[in-house]
């Protein structure tokens, strides 16, 4: 059987599914990045505040806290970018033993499709967690970027050059923030991904409940409703 054979297996619902994943991480991904001014999500209510904590920054003679917390962030980026080799690693081992994976699947979904359909699924998995493992791996260098420049600025809150570093240190965390976001949601689709082995309307449905859930993370939690309380 040749390889054209072989991905007859992979239906025109398979081609959908997958593209209304694809469709779903970017969609979702754009919206939180650019909400309507009414309802903010909660990222772009946190980038306000990293905002104001770099404005705080310049005040403080000694940023030992600074250092701490940008260090903290630090290494929940270096923790899911080492998870996210491993997890790369664990599943390109299952691809080299899709036959194994391929019986597993065929009791699930009572299909006898060849070893590289399931390869290919399996794939797709490997180049989410790959597009997160390089989010964090450049969200953690912009937090590094960020500290030197929390390093480097002037202690005086009235130097000339306070502001404008206050300004470049805020806007590295952001987009520190911004692409450590990227990667978990890329590790959310991911794992939604893995719903696939058992066949397309799965694969819907967990992209469909991964959306759900990141939304209202986004635009419906209580940690939201926190931050838009006003202060006291």
């Amino acid at each position: 059987m040749n390889a054209l054979e072989n991905l007859s297996f992979l239906t025109r619902l398979d081609a959908g599914a997958l593209i209304f994943l694809m469709v779903l991480w970017g969609g979702i991904g754009w919206r939180i990045e650019h909400p309507s001014a009414k309802t903010p999500s909660t990222s772009w209510i946190m980038a306000n505040y990293r905002r104001q904590w770099m404005d705080q920054m310049i005040d403080r003679d000694v940023r030992i806290f600074d250092a701490q917390t940008i260090g903290t962030l630090r290494q929940g980026t270096s923790f899911f970018a080492s998870t996210c080799v491993i997890a790369i690693g664990g599943t390109l081992a299952l691809i080299g033993n899709a036959e194994q994976v391929a019986g597993v699947a065929a009791d699930l979904t009572d299909a006898s499709a060849p070893a590289i359909v399931w390869e290919l699924k399996l794939l797709v998995i490997v180049l989410f967690l790959t597009n997160a493992f390089l989010k964090f791996v450049w969200s953690n260098r912009l937090f590094g970027y960020c500290s030197v420049l929390v390093g480097a600025a002037p202690n005086d809150p009235n130097h000339s050059k306070a502001s404008s570093f206050s300004h470049k240190a805020a806007e590295l965390n952001i987009a520190a923030a911004r692409s450590f976001n990227r990667g978990l949601r890329a590790i959310y689709f991911g794992l939604a991904t893995v719903a696939w082995l058992a066949g397309p309307a799965a694969l819907i449905a967990a992209t469909i409940v991964t959306c759900v859930v990141i939304w209202r993370r986004e635009f419906a939690s209580q940690s939201r409703k926190v931050l838009l309380e006003e202060d006291l």
